[in-house]
């Protein structure tokens, strides 16, 4: 039997390349919403971070999510990522 592929992602701030699971992801849907998607499977552009809080801090700071999701990105969204990685 052949090993399962791992689907691996790169973090927008890092640039490192993980698999998925070791990943959060950030969406932006057609409307111009954000949100942080825990499946991994919900519409829109997608922007990946590790699960670290060091991460997310320097997100914040360099507004890598906003480049790259090409949309201003909510002061909560960046509280909720802390708040998945903390539980």
């Amino acid at each position: 039997m052949k090993p399962r592929k791992i689907p691996m992602r790169t973090c927008v701030v890092t640039k490192e390349k993980c698999p998925k699971k070791e990943l959060i992801r950030v969406v932006r849907d057609n409307l111009g919403n954000v949100s942080v998607d825990l499946t991994g499977k919900a519409n829109g552009r997608g922007a990946y971070l590790k699960k670290d809080l060091e991460v997310v801090d320097m997100a914040r700071k360099t507004k890598a999510l906003e480049k790259y999701l090409e949309v201003l990105v909510p002061e909560e969204i960046y509280e909720e990522l802390e708040k998945v990685i903390k539980a």
